[in-house]
């Protein structure tokens, strides 16, 4: 027997699930702080780097440094640069160099299988950040001082100290890059963009968290917090800061 209100009901519930995620694409996370800094601000220049679908952040050593706690001696046993590339992701396949279709399988439990172990990347560089990729695929960050000091928080946060000291998990040969073992844990739901778009975050940049799986969108999110707080004669800020 046929139920007349059946075809309804299956309406409604399409039209409910299709609401549900537009407003999950939609969604969007304020900034935890003024982003971008004004010019009469004291600031502190960060920027971020995107290799087509991974996302780091180019952070100078000395205000990462400033302050002390369990970053400060993590930086501490990391090789001499003036800046420092930051990043996170999967214990075993963030760090692995080797060709990615030697790869795919522990790519595939990296995403998919729950609770990945992780670790932050800090990777110590000598040149100037402003140089590095391509200029599309560069975002200039001012932080205001409150939003570095959040963003700093942010990635302290992320070590693991179970003894009040970071866990170094990884050191390549030939690589300045050193990876710290992190309390959080890699997923299809927490992908190393997200990581990052949460570092934006807090300091100021407001994000959509459902969009930032790709890194495309942590670049447009740089470019709509410049342009939402620029001025109406677009002189006091850059408007997207790509690059100098």
């Amino acid at each position: 027997m046929r139920h007349p209100e059946l075809p309804s009901l299956i309406g409604i519930c399409a039209a409910a699930l299709l609401g549900f995620a537009a407003a999950l694409m939609s969604w969007t996370r304020p900034g935890e702080a003024p982003f971008p800094a004004t010019r009469d601000e004291a600031t502190v220049t960060a920027y971020l780097l995107d290799n087509g679908f991974h996302t780091d952040l180019a952070v100078p050593r000395a205000a990462l440094a400033e302050g002390g706690g369990v970053l400060a001696q993590a930086l501490a046993r990391t090789p001499p640069g003036d800046w420092v590339l930051v990043g996170w992701g999967d214990a075993r396949f963030y760090v692995d160099q080797s060709p990615i279709l030697n790869r795919l399988a522990d790519g595939a439990r990296a995403f998919f299988a729950p609770g990945n172990a992780s670790v932050v990347m800090l990777d110590p560089h000598p040149r100037d950040p402003a140089r590095l990729g391509a200029p599309e695929r560069r975002r200039t960050l001012r932080l205001s001082r409150q939003g570095f000091a959040a963003l700093r928080a942010r990635l302290e946060a992320s070590l693991a100290a179970p003894d009040g000291a970071p866990v170094l998990a990884a050191a390549r040969a030939g690589d300045d890059a050193r990876f710290f073992a992190s309390v959080e844990t890699f997923w299809i739901g927490h992908l190393c963009n997200h990581w990052t778009a949460g570092m934006l975050n807090a300091g100021g940049v407001a994000v959509r968290p459902f969009r930032s799986i790709v890194s495309a969108e942590l670049l447009a999110a740089v470019d709509r917090a410049s342009v939402d707080r620029a001025s109406p004669g677009g002189s006091s800020l850059d408007r997207a800061g790509q690059g100098a």
